[in-house]
């Protein structure tokens, strides 16, 4: 354990190191919780490029919680210049509710604008001792669960999500035995934790619970951290494509004159060297030469949509995640 929270207090260290010299530019990227390590790479790299581009220095500011909350926070004021998100709804509201960014905001980069991409999947202690091979070993009475807060965590509606996609390809048309499934798996919970990276915590350093659901990318990076096998990693067989969102925010690039450097910290992240610093994070990328160095990493699954199992976000946040909507339902019965 202490390994792992040395590597996540080295990301936090390199996120909060200030330049000994005053920058030519300043950019902030705020993203979710469990990007830290992450982007505290991306952005060494990105400042050579940009460097090597322009000839300037640039210093760039991290800000990470929930994907959610970050969204509350930009419509609140806090002038971003990029987000960096995991849910497609968390960037949609910065226009629907601050007409901070375009409608189409979408069609501005590949792939719907989401450079990269993961699944759910699970974590499991060493020699995995409760047998977790799928979904419906998670219903059972001997197996507890740590996973984020569907109401606060983009993670957490897609652990949800993903586990409604499985029971529905399990009992078909049978809306009362999908029911009984997610009700049964939720009430499995010990910890609801408001955030992805409060989720590790409570698993690996709270040793609560016998299986973490989280992305796919951060179980394989927790897996990697310890060479004793201490935790181990389960992929279902059917589970959610889960889009990592990036949008530049167009009111505050404007007010902050970083309207170029912020489109080109995005742009690049479809280079074919950030496409090879993601996939080395365990994210799915899009950029084939980069697929196949790593093919024998992620393994081939059922990948289904939000359209597939809740017919676009809209519905799925309307129906599932609302207040009084089917989540809190399912939770009433545990």
């Amino acid at each position: 354990m202490k390994q792992l929270l040395k590597g996540f207090a080295l990301g936090a260290a390199l996120l909060s190191a200030q330049p000994a010299l005053a920058a030519d530019r300043e950019l902030l990227n705020t993203s979710y919780d469990i990007a830290r390590e992450l982007f505290a790479a991306y952005n060494v790299e990105f400042q050579k490029h940009w460097q090597e581009k322009t000839g300037e220095t640039v210093n760039i500011r991290q800000s990470h919680a929930g994907s959610s909350r970050q969204a509350q926070a930009i419509i609140q004021g806090l002038k971003a210049d990029v987000a960096t998100f995991n849910q497609v709804t968390d960037i949609d509201i910065l226009h629907e509710r601050g007409q901070l960014i375009p409608e189409n905001w979408a069609e501005r980069l590949p792939n719907n604008s989401s450079p990269y991409y993961s699944t759910m999947a699970f974590l499991v202690r060493k020699d995995n001792p409760k047998n977790i091979q799928n979904w419906d070993d998670l219903v059972r009475q001997d197996v507890a669960l740590v996973m984020p807060n569907p109401k606060t965590s983009g993670n957490g509606r897609y652990t949800y999500l993903a586990a409604l996609g499985y029971a529905q390809d399990a009992y078909g048309d049978d809306e009362a035995k999908i029911d009984q499934f997610m009700a049964s798996m939720l009430g499995q919970v010990r910890v609801f934790d408001s955030g992805g990276r409060g989720a590790t915590t409570t698993f690996v350093e709270r040793g609560i619970g016998d299986v973490l659901l989280t992305f796919e990318s951060e179980v394989l990076n927790i897996a990697d951290r310890f060479e004793n096998g201490e935790y181990e990693v389960v992929t279902p067989k059917v589970s959610f494509l889960a889009e990592f969102p990036v949008t530049w925010i167009d009111d505050y690039t404007r007010q902050n004159g970083t309207e170029e450097l912020a489109k080109e910290y995005l742009s690049h992240l479809y280079s074919e060297d950030s496409q090879r610093l993601l996939a080395g994070f365990n994210y799915r990328v899009h950029n084939q030469k980069v697929i196949e160095e790593n093919a024998d990493r992620f393994r081939e699954l059922k990948l289904k949509s939000i359209d597939e199992i809740a017919g676009g976000w809209e519905n799925a946040m309307s129906k599932h995640f609302s207040s009084g909507g089917k989540l809190d339902q399912l939770q009433r019965r545990r």
